[in-house]
C-alpha cells in the first residue's frame, strides 16, 4: 500500500496515544478495503518510528508513574469485566467491522468475535485476581513468591483474527498489571481501532492500552520491537516476521512469545466416525476462509477408508456457499488482499507442477464475485509429504489429502514438518490417543473434534510455529517477573 490523498467522505481512523485520539505524526494515511470487492472502508494513520516513541513514552508513563500497575488485581477487574461489557454491547458494530476488513463470514464474526474477545477480558481479569502464591516455610526462614508485572508490552496482531487474538494478548498482560502498546495487522485495522476507543471509555487509565497503526520494516512496527524501554513482545503471525521481530529483540534481551505458523496434520484413522470426522476435516481447513494457523492443512487418511472419506469431503466442500461475507448463508468468504490470493493461487499450481491432482476447486472465482479475491475450496491428492505444496504453509483453502496405512506411518508423516503448531485426530481407540498424543510434535492435539479452546491450558507451538506458551498461569509467568523473596527469622520461643 502507498500514501495517497482520500476524499473527505472516507471515513479516518485514528491512533490512540496517551488517552488521546491522534493522526500519525507524519500525517501519512493508507487505506483499508474490503476483500469482497476492493473498495475503501477507511484511511488509516501511517504510523512511523516517532509514533512508535510517543506510544511507549505514553505506556511507560502510566507503569511507572501511574495508577494500573499499582491497582488491586480486583480493580483492574473492574474496569475489564467494563470493557467485556462494552464490546458486547458492540458486538453487531464490531461483527460487520470484521467481515467488512477481513472478508470472514458474519455468521461467524457475530457469533463469535464480541463474545470470545470479551470472554478473554473477563477470564483472565479472574484469573489474575484469583492467582494465589507460593510460599515455602522453613525452620530458620519463610521464602515466597512474587508476581509483579513485566512492565511496558508490545503485542502486535494478526489479519485474520484481528479483534479476537488483540485481546488474547491484551487481556492476560492488562490483567497481571502491564501496560501496552497494541500493533494490528496493516490489513486489518479497524476493530482492534474501536478495542482502544471503548478501553477509554471503559475508563482505563491513559497510557495503559495504546493502538498505534502502520507497517513493519523500517517503519512503526521496527521501532516497536527495537526500543529499549519495551520489556515484552507477543505476536502472533508469519514465521518469517517472528525471526526478524526475534532478532530485533535480542539487541536489548526483551523476552518474546510468539505464535506463528501452522502445516497441521489431521489424522482420520478407519475405526473413526466418519459423520463426525468429515464434518470436523471440512472445519478444520476451510473455516475462517482457510486463513487459520491451526488448520488441518495436510489431511491424513488411513488407505482402507480413503475413497469413501474423500469422496464425502469433496461431496461437502462443493455444497460449501461461497460468497458476500455480509450474508448470513455464506459459509467462505474472499481472502484478505489480492497479494494473499495471487500467493495461495501460486502454491495451487505448484502442487499440479509436483503432480498433484485438483479434485475440486482450485481457481478464482469469476462473474458477480470477479472483483473480490474469492478462490474456491479446494482439495488436492496425489502427492506425498515430501512435495513443497504439502510442506509449506499457503494459509488458504486448500487441502491436501495423504494416505497412510499404520499409526507409526502417520505419526512419522505429522512430525515430519518444519511446524507444530496443532493437530488434529480422529478415532475410536483411547490407546491410540493417548500413545500418539504423547509422542506427537504439536502444541495442541484435539481428538474427535477441533478449536475447543480451555483458557487454562498452554497455548503455542514448537519449531517454526513459535517459542513460548500463553494461557492460564503460561501467561501469568510471561507478563510477569517472578520474584522470589526470603524472610530470616529468629526462635523466640
Amino acid at each position: 500500500m502507498s500514501s495517497q490523498a482520500v476524499a473527505t467522505e472516507t471515513p479516518q481512523l485514528v491512533q490512540i496515544i496517551g488517552g488521546q485520539a491522534v493522526p500519525a505524526a507524519s500525517g501519512e494515511v493508507f487505506e483499508t478495503t474490503d476483500p469482497h470487492d476492493g473498495s475503501v472502508i477507511a484511511t488509516v494513520p501511517r504510523g512511523g518510528p516517532e509514533d512508535a516513541r510517543r506510544a511507549i513514552a505514553a505506556a511507560r508513563r502510566a507503569f511507572d508513574e501511574g495508577p494500573w500497575p499499582r491497582m488491586t488485581p480486583l480493580e483492574r477487574k473492574q474496569l475489564l469485566y467494563a470493557l467485556a461489557d462494552l464490546l458486547e454491547e458492540h458486538a453487531d458494530e464490531l461483527a460487520m467491522l470484521e467481515t467488512r476488513d477481513t472478508g470472514r463470514p458474519i455468521a461467524t464474526t457475530s457469533t463469535l468475535d464480541a463474545a470470545r474477545s470479551a470472554l478473554n477480558l473477563r477470564f483472565f481479569a479472574d484469573y489474575a485476581a484469583a492467582s494465589g502464591s507460593d510460599a515455602f516455610p522453613s525452620a530458620s526462614h519463610l521464602s515466597y513468591v512474587n508476581y509483579p508485572p513485566a512492565g511496558v508490552v508490545v503485542a502486535i496482531s494478526p489479519w485474520n483474527l484481528p479483534l479476537m487474538l488483540s485481546t488474547w494478548k491484551v487481556a492476560p498482560a492488562l490483567a497481571f498489571g502491564n501496560t501496552v502498546v497494541l500493533k494490528p495487522a496493516e490489513q486489518t485495522p479497524l476493530t482492534v481501532t474501536r478495542l482502544g476507543e471503548l478501553a477509554l471509555e471503559a475508563g482505563l487509565p491513559d497510557g495503559v492500552l495504546n493502538v498505534v497503526h502502520g507497517f513493519g520494516p523500517g517503519e512503526v512496527g521496527e521501532a516497536l520491537t527495537t526500543d529499549p524501554r519495551i520489556d515484552r513482545i507477543t505476536f502472533t503471525g508469519a514465521s518469517a516476521t517472528g525471526k526478524a521481530i526475534m532478532a530485533s529483540a535480542a539487541g536489548h534481551l526483551v523476552p518474546v512469545s510468539f505464535e506463528l505458523g501452522g502445516r497441521s496434520a489431521n489424522i482420520v484413522f478407519g475405526d473413526a466416525d466418519l459423520d463426525i470426522a468429515v464434518a470436523g476435516a471440512i472445519k478444520a481447513i476451510f473455516s475462517n476462509n482457510g486463513e487459520l494457523c491451526l488448520a488441518g492443512s495436510r489431511l491424513l487418511v488411513q488407505r482402507g477408508i480413503l475413497d469413501e472419506f474423500t469422496d464425502r469431503f469433496v461431496d461437502q466442500a462443493r455444497a460449501m456457499r461461497v460468497g458476500d461475507p455480509k450474508l448470513a448463508s455464506t459459509d467462505v468468504g474472499p481472502l484478505v488482499e489480492q497479494e494473499h490470493l495471487d500467493k495461495v493461487l501460486d502454491y495451487i499450481e505448484l502442487g499440479r507442477t509436483e503432480g498433484a491432482t485438483v479434485l475440486s476447486g482450485g481457481q478464482r472465482l469469476t462473474g458477480d464475485l470477479a472483483t473480490g479475491f474469492y478462490l474456491e475450496p479446494t482439495i488436492m491428492t496425489g502427492l506425498t509429504n515430501a512435495a513443497r505444496s504439502v510442506r509449506e504453509e499457503i494459509f488458504g483453502p486448500v487441502q491436501m489429502i495423504l494416505p497412510f496405512d499404520t499409526e507409526q506411518q502417520a505419526l512419522a508423516i505429522a512430525n515430519d514438518s518444519d511446524y507444530g503448531l496443532a493437530g488434529m485426530l480422529w478415532t475410536r481407540d483411547l490407546d491410540r490417543v493417548h500413545q500418539m498424543a504423547r509422542y506427537w510434535r504439536g502444541g495442541t492435539i484435539w481428538v474427535n473434534c477441533f478449536f475447543e479452546r480451555d483458557l487454562r491450558l498452554p497455548f503455542g507451538g514448537v519449531g517454526s510455529s513459535g517459542i513460548g506458551r500463553e494461557g492460564g498461569q503460561y501467561s501469568r509467568e510471561f507478563f510477569t517477573e517472578p520474584q522470589a523473596v526470603t524472610i530470616r527469622h529468629h526462635h523466640r520461643l
